[in-house]
C-alpha cells in the first residue's frame, strides 16, 4: 500500500490490485471516518478526498490501517443480464490479436460472470472486472471521435458499455439497446459497484424485452419548479457563446459515475449570489467571454461578478447607462442588460435575486457538458422565471473578489502539488513542466484547460490502470501536452497526472483566458502541510 500525494484536501491510496482497492473502498464506505467528503475507486486506488480542517492524512491511515483489503464485497444477487449483438467492428481484429475464432471471443464473453469493480469516465460507464483472462486486449492507439450509445467493448482485462455517444478508445465488439444511464430510472446507472453482470448473445433472438435508450439521452427538458407564479422573469434577448445555469455542483454521485460539476470559478459564483441575497449556493448564469443581453420583466435585482467586462443598462424609455461590476443593480420592468466582451478573465457569473426559477437535475442546476446532464443551455428567446426572495435576505453592498483577473497578455502563476504520477516522466520534463510557459489553447473547454508548449516526455511508456482524477488535476495523455481538467472533468482516467493545482488557485484556473500563458510553481512539503490546517 502507497500513498501518493494528490494536494491538501486529497490522497491516492495505490494498493496491489483492483479486490484491494475494492475491498479498502468497501470498508471505508460501511464505516466513513470522519472528514472525508468522497472516495473514488479505480483499478488499483482509491481517492480519498477530506476536509483538511476535520483530519489529516494521519488519522485516515491509521483508519486504513485497520482494513482488510484481502476480501472485497460482490453481490449475490442474480446476475444483471445485457442483451448483445456482436457486431462490432473491432471484433474481427481482437479475434485475430488474441489468434481466436470471433465465434470463440464470443463465446468466452458471455460465459463469464463479471463484477462492477468501479464507475467512471462517463455517467453509467461501468467498469466490469473478473472477465475471462484470455479477453485482455489493449486500448486502441487511436481512439474514435465517435462511439455509439450501447457499443460493448474491452479494454485491458475490462468490459464495458458505453452508455452514450462519446469519444473512445476501447475495442468495440458489440451492442445493445438497453439503457445503462437513465436520468428517468432511480438509480439512473443501471450498474452499481459490487453488482454481477452477465452478457446475452441475441444475434439470433427473435423476442427480447428491452427498455431502450431514452430518446433524449443528452439533457432532459428544462422544466420550471412553477414557485415563480410569472410574477418576474429575464428574456433571453442575445448571447455569443453558450450560458449555462451552474451552482456549486452535484455531491455525492461518484458511485453513479457522476461527478460534481458546478461553476468553474466557485468563489465569483458565491460573491454574486452575496450581492444579490441569495444562498451563496445558488445558481447563476455562466457566461464565457460575455456578449450576452437579456430584457427584464417586473422588478429585480442582479449582479455580475468574474470575468471584467463592461455592463450597459437600456431603460425602456430608451435611456441607457453604464453599471458597476461587483455590485447589486436594482433592474425595472423593461430593461434591457447587456454584458460586452470580457476584457480580463473569462467567465462572468450574473445572479438575480431570488434565484431562477428551474427544476434541479439530480439535485442540482449545473450543467456538466461532458456528462450531458443538467439544464441544457439558454436560447435567445427564452423566458426564464425569477423565485421570490428569501424572507429577511439582505443584499451585500460591495464585494472584494477573491483575485484579479488574468489578462491574455500576462503571465498566470498557479501553484501546484507534484504528483502522484511525477514519476512517470523523466526529470527533464519535470524540469520544463515547473520553468517553462504553457499556452492556453483556444480548443480548451470546461472539461479542461488545453496546454500548448514542449512536449513532455514519460520515463514509464506502460499503460497506467485506470484511476480517479479531480478538477485540478493536469494530465499528460500521449502526444505529452497537458491538459488541466476543470469543473466537467472525468471521474477517471488513463493517462498519468502530472501534478494537481493547488486548492487555493483552483477558481483562479477556471478564469484563465485563451491565449494567457501558465507557468506552474510546486509547493514544498512544509508549504502544503501549513495550508492543510492539519499535519501531513
Amino acid at each position: 500500500m502507497h500513498v501518493l500525494p494528490v494536494r491538501s484536501d486529497s490522497i491516492l491510496i495505490e494498493l496491489a490490485g483492483l479486490d484491494e482497492a475494492l475491498a479498502l473502498y468497501d470498508a471505508l464506505a460501511a464505516d466513513m471516518p470522519a472528514g472525508v467528503l468522497d472516495m473514488i475507486p479505480a483499478a488499483r486506488t482509491v481517492m480519498i478526498c477530506f476536509d483538511p480542517v476535520l483530519t489529516g492524512v494521519e488519522d485516515l491511515m491509521a483508519a486504513i490501517a485497520a482494513v482488510d483489503t484481502r476480501r472485497s464485497r460482490v453481490s449475490d444477487a442474480v446476475p444483471i443480464e445485457i442483451p448483445v449483438r456482436y457486431d462490432g467492428e473491432d471484433l474481427p481484429a481482437v479475434a485475430a490479436m488474441l489468434e481466436m475464432s470471433v465465434e470463440e471471443v464470443v463465446r468466452r464473453h458471455v460465459q463469464s460472470d463479471y463484477r462492477v469493480a468501479f464507475t467512471g469516465f462517463a455517467p453509467g460507464f461501468a467498469y466490469l472486472a473478473d472477465g475471462d483472462p484470455q479477453l485482455c486486449v489493449p486500448r486502441r492507439t487511436s481512439p474514435r471521435t465517435h462511439v455509439p450509445a450501447g457499443a460493448v467493448a474491452l479494454a485491458d482485462a475490462f468490459s464495458g458499455v458505453y452508455p452514450k455517444e462519446s469519444p473512445g478508445g476501447w475495442q468495440l465488439i458489440g451492442t445493445t439497446p438497453l439503457a445503462m444511464f437513465d436520468l428517468m430510472r432511480d438509480p439512473p446507472s443501471l450498474l452499481q459497484p459490487g453488482q454481477r453482470v452477465r452478457f446475452r448473445d441475441i444475434t439470433a433472438d427473435r423476442a427480447y424485452a428491452i427498455r431502450p435508450q431514452p430518446e433524449n439521452p443528452s439533457f432532459l427538458h428544462r422544466a420550471p419548479t412553477g414557485k415563480s407564479e410569472g410574477a418576474c422573469a429575464i428574456e433571453v434577448v442575445s448571447m455569443g457563446f453558450p450560458v449555462l445555469f451552474q451552482d456549486l455542483g452535484r455531491k455525492g454521485l461518484t458511485r453513479q459515475g457522476i461527478g460534481a460539476s458546478g461553476a468553474a470559478d466557485q468563489a465569483s459564483l458565491r460573491a454574486a449570489n452575496r450581492l444579490v441575497g441569495n444562498d451563496p449556493s445558488a445558481a447563476g448564469l455562466e457566461i464565457v467571454f460575455g456578449h450576452f443581453s437579456f430584457r427584464m420583466r417586473g422588478r429585480g435585482v442582479m449582479a455580475v461578478t468574474g470575468a471584467s467586462l463592461p455592463i450597459a443598462i437600456t431603460t425602456a424609455a430608451g435611456a441607457t447607462f453604464d453599471a458597476s461590476h461587483s455590485k447589486p443593480l436594482p433592474l425595472e420592468d423593461g430593461d434591457t442588460v447587456s454584458l460586452g466582451a470580457a476584457q480580463a478573465g473569462l467567465r462572468a457569473y450574473l445572479a438575480v435575486r431570488g434565484g431562477f426559477d428551474v427544476a434541479p437535475v439530480l439535485g442540482s442546476l449545473s450543467t456538466d457538458m461532458l456528462a450531458r446532464i443538467g439544464p441544457a443551455p439558454l436560447a435567445a428567446g427564452e423566458v426564464i422565471g425569477i423565485l421570490e426572495a428569501r424572507p429577511g435576505s439582505v443584499v451585500a453592498l460591495d464585494e472584494i473578489m477573491a483575485f484579479s483577473m488574468p489578462r491574455a497578455d500576462e503571465v498566470l502563476w498557479l501553484d501546484v502539488v507534484l504528483g502522484p504520477r511525477d514519476g512517470w516522466f523523466t526529470p527533464r520534463s519535470i524540469e520544463h513542466f515547473l520553468s517553462r510557459e504553457w499556452t492556453v489553447s483556444p480548443q480548451s473547454s470546461r472539461v479542461g484547460i488545453r496546454l500548448e508548449g514542449e512536449v513532455l516526455e514519460r520515463g514509464i511508456s506502460a499503460e497506467l490502470p485506470s484511476e480517479a482524477t479531480l478538477r485540478g488535476a493536469i494530465q499528460v495523455p500521449a502526444n505529452g501536452q497537458p491538459v488541466l481538467f476543470l469543473a466537467d472533468h472525468p471521474l477517471t482516467g488513463g493517462y498519468p497526472v502530472i501534478a494537481n493545482v493547488a486548492t487555493h488557485h483552483l477558481d483562479l484556473a477556471g478564469q484563465a483566458p485563451v491565449g494567457a500563458r501558465i507557468r506552474f510553481r510546486a509547493l514544498s512539503p512544509d508549504a502544503l502541510s501549513l495550508m492543510s490546517g492539519k499535519p501531513s
